[in-house]
């Protein structure tokens, strides 16, 4: 049985606890990048942070924030970008938030290898 499909023993208490149950589901689903960036700081203290990145990498969730990532096209993106050519001190910026992102997977045991989660050039 994949993790993603798992049966949660999750009580009362713990789901009323959990952001994506608290706040408008539509902010982790927003076009916005601050309203994402938001999201995922909301997702930082969730008890169930790890089993949810960890279901949407496996299922490679097309878009929105999951486990406190922000998945595009299923693949981790460090932050969403606002519509045109990017600034170049962006493009400096996004090449550390990868490192950051990749870190972060990794701390969390799902990047064994770099072809076991795919992030976003």
């Amino acid at each position: 049985m994949s993790l993603a499909l798992a049966p949660l023993d999750v009580s009362v208490e713990v789901e009323a606890s959990l952001p994506c149950r608290k706040f408008d589901p539509d902010l982790w689903f927003s076009d916005s990048p601050t309203e994402l960036e938001l999201a995922k700081s909301l997702c930082g203290d969730c008890p169930l942070r790890v089993e949810c990145l960890a279901g949407a990498v496996e299922r490679a969730e097309p878009w929105g924030v999951w486990g406190g990532e922000i998945f595009e096209r299923g693949a981790v993106v460090p932050r969403k970008r606002p519509r045109g050519r990017p600034r170049k001190e962006d493009l400096a910026r996004d090449a550390e938030l990868r490192v950051e992102a990749e870190a972060r997977l990794a701390a969390n045991g799902l990047a064994a290898s770099r072809s076991a989660v795919r992030l976003a050039a």
